[in-house]
């Protein structure tokens, strides 16, 4: 390199720490207080620290005076509290203590902590015979106290079970060791895992810690064919003298017509599972605790499903009186096979009396939205929900969906059904609820040229008008890095573009028709500016408009950026999500050419300066745009990509995303271990490197894949080990 490319990029790697400084607000919890018109909020923030690839983790805390007021006073602690070594963090239901869990090495033991507000009141060590690490990612994880704060319920990998072990001189006797093995040794079964993210990781399995013993049992009835996740205690007063767990159960039973095998779930919502009830494992004696090893049990002790009536339920949360079961259903993935789609709400009245063979009766909250009018309520696309979702009636709970382009807090009466928008209509920043404080919401709100920011809402009644939710801005220590970057970005907006479909056919359902969006962030001149297309993956994922360091550091180098929600993304009713399947490579190409040409007919950007970037089905696209409009585009980066979905087949986690995007709404009737030539020649047909001839590099890219077809074609989400060398490449 010359001195002034040097130069520029050591300026540029300067710019890049500005922007990973600025701390991401992971969640929060609001802990009660005994003085009236005061309240705690602890915050879980994180912070990238580049030289050392890892994260940093802390902790703050802030007092919130004035409730019941207008005027509220935000006092926070001088500093925040480095966790060093911990996976996660949850505070009691009273908040007078902390679980701290710090995950053990390979080996080594899980350690658990209890802390009160003045020092650490239990460690225990769980050691690997018991269980090895907590599960912490968003479909297992599952950390829950008791009202009592007695005990504490908790998923954790399942301890590996003995199991024989050969070499290449045949059966290896317990007290041979490994050199005795020569170059080649096996143990016993294969045991299959839940794909990307999941290798190598035990069965996710329930266990409950008895705080004051320090003794750890694990739960009885659950059969190994079941993995667990997502915890809850049911309340006291809603479980007679019976204390029971209620948690989503997944069943490996999920493969190709219900064959028994485990594909990918990171990223599928539609992979079936239920709710299920068990009784505490400290309801019975010592000696009969013992975990379930071959699949049976006795039907006394055994799991009882509560949703069997329905093929998708999770996030499991009790109303605060305990007489109601909320729960989210992916029922419309599960059935319609497409990995992610449009959510339900559902509910269960509890018996106070319940016992465990009375089955309950599961009913509708909140219906899947086909196709939305003009205003009105979209659907329910909620990635989690909080631990504690209800407002003081007890009847409304909180949560955070997408709508469109943006994020959106909404509030739910489960009584009643009705749903609202309490976060801003005319706002195109993405909001996220963290906490409830009473009747007010603590939340984060940002855009994509506007660092996250904490906002506290609450209701008001003005003089003659009706009652509304307003949000103020809440003045935090996260401020200074914040407004750093902010300034950087001070020239550039943000638009949320309507896109009209480009000649619609007329097989379309009438939601496939409507207008998809694409948020546009320009710099000062951006009609001369070089624009970045940016592409979400899934395809049922959806790029909305909160800050993403990523894009926000391209943008203050001076691109414009169009960010496409194509027809399939989620946030616009269930008929444009599944007007995709069977129809990608074309449907979702034209759309993002139209979204194009609408800035260039704009005259919003030069259309000499266009390049594109994606990752996982957004490097499918990335690599389907510039094979099949080549002169569209000066440059394209595909990370994760899909470029032949026929090689990709046989190699993945997830094959049913083959077929599902491929063939659309026959991917159930068709899919396959063993697909038919017919069936690879249409895979073919619908990949990129149909593509490979209107390109010169994309023919050295198709030997490459074909000498090496793990590296372009093992998985389409997110990094894994082999997605790391896809990168490298």
């Amino acid at each position: 390199m010359d001195l002034t490319t040097s130069e520029e990029y050591a300026s540029q790697s300067k710019l890049l720490q500005e922007f990973t400084k600025v701390p991401s607000i992971d969640s929060a919890w609001v802990l009660k207080n005994n003085n009236d018109g005061i309240s705690t909020a602890m915050f879980s923030i994180s912070q990238p620290d580049l030289l050392a690839n890892r994260t940093r983790k802390y902790s703050m805390y802030c007092h919130i005076k004035g409730a019941g007021t207008n005027s509220r006073d935000f006092q926070w602690s001088p500093f925040p509290t480095e966790m060093t070594g911990v996976s996660v963090i949850v505070p009691s239901p009273s908040g007078s203590k902390l679980l701290i869990v710090r995950n053990g090495e390979k080996g080594c033991p899980t350690k658990l902590e209890i802390v009160d507000q003045s020092h650490v009141e239990k460690e225990i060590h769980v050691g690997q015979s018991m269980h090895g690490p907590l599960y912490t990612d968003e479909w297992f994880h599952g950390i829950s106290w008791n009202q009592e704060e007695t005990l504490i319920a908790y998923i954790a990998e399942a301890p590996p079970q003995p199991r024989p072990v050969f070499s290449d001189s045949g059966y290896r006797k317990g007290d041979s060791s490994d050199e005795d093995c020569n170059t080649w040794k096996g143990q016993g079964d294969w045991e299959e895992d839940w794909g990307e993210r999941y290798s190598k990781k035990g069965r996710p399995s329930l266990f409950v810690l008895d705080i004051a013993s320090g003794e750890v049992r694990a739960a009885e009835g659950i059969a190994t064919s079941l993995s667990v996740g997502q915890v809850v205690w049911v309340p006291p007063s809603s479980s007679g003298s019976q204390t029971y767990l209620v948690f989503v159960g997944w069943l490996e039973h999920n493969g190709f017509h219900n064959t028994a095998r485990k594909l990918g779930i990171k990223y599928c919502s539609n992979r079936p599972c239920a709710l299920y009830a068990i009784a505490s494992p400290f309801e019975r004696p010592e000696t009969e605790n013992k975990p379930v090893c071959d699949g049976k049990s006795d039907s006394a002790a055994s799991a009882h499903n509560l949703t069997a009536s329905i093929s998708s339920a999770f996030f499991p949360r009790f109303s605060q009186d305990g007489k109601i079961l909320l729960f989210l259903s992916a029922k419309q993935a599960v059935n319609s096979g497409a990995h992610n789609a449009t959510d339900s709400l559902h509910k269960i009245n509890w018996l106070s009396d319940w016992k465990m063979d009375k089955q309950l009766d599961v009913t509708e909250v909140v219906p899947i939205v086909m196709c939305p009018e003009d205003g009105c309520f979209l659907g329910l696309y909620c990635s989690s929900i909080l631990s504690n979702p209800w407002l003081s009636d007890g009847c409304t709970m909180i949560l955070t969906s997408a709508w469109r382009s943006t994020e959106v807090i909404l509030s739910i009466n489960v009584l009643s059904g009705k749903v609202t928008r309490i976060t801003p209509e005319d706002s195109h920043y993405s909001w996220s609820a963290l906490a409830i404080d009473g009747d007010n919401v603590l939340a984060v709100s940002s855009s994509p040229i506007d660092p996250p920011h904490i906002r506290y809402g609450r209701q008001v009644t003005p003089e003659g008008q009706t009652r509304r939710w307003t949000w103020d801005e809440v003045d935090s220590p996260l401020r200074t890095a914040r407004d750093r970057v902010k300034s950087l970005l001070s020239h550039h907006s943000v638009t949320i573009l309507q896109i009209p479909v480009a000649n619609p056919s007329d097989d379309l359902s009438d939601g496939g028709k409507l207008p998809f969006e694409a948020i546009f962030v320009s710099c000062k001149d951006s009609s001369h500016s070089p624009t970045v297309v940016v592409l979400h993956g899934g395809p049922h994922s959806v790029s909305v408009s909160s800050y993403v360091k990523s894009s926000a550091f391209l943008a203050s180098l001076g691109f414009n950026l169009l960010i496409v929600n194509y027809r399939g993304t989620p946030g616009y009713g269930e008929e444009a999500l599944q007007s995709l399947p069977g129809k990608v490579g074309s449907q979702d190409v034209r759309d993002c050419l139209t979204a194009i040409d609408h800035v260039i007919n704009e005259k919003l950007i030069d259309a000499s300066k266009v390049a594109v970037v994606g990752i996982s089905h957004g490097g499918f696209l990335t690599t389907h745009l510039i094979g099949q409009a080549p002169d569209r585009f000066v440059a394209g980066a595909a990370r994760n990509p899909v470029c032949n979905l026929a090689l990709m087949i046989g190699t993945t986690d997830i094959p049913d995303w083959c077929y599902m995007v491929a063939c659309g709404t026959e991917a159930k009737k068709y899919a396959s271990e063993s697909p038919s030539p017919d069936h690879l020649r249409l895979f073919y047909e619908k990949s990129p490197i149909a593509h490979v001839s209107k390109r010169p590099f994309l023919c050295f890219l198709e030997e490459l894949i074909f000498e090496y077809p793990f590296l372009m074609a093992y998985s389409t989400q997110g990094p894994s080990e082999k997605g790391v060398a896809r990168s490298k490449l």
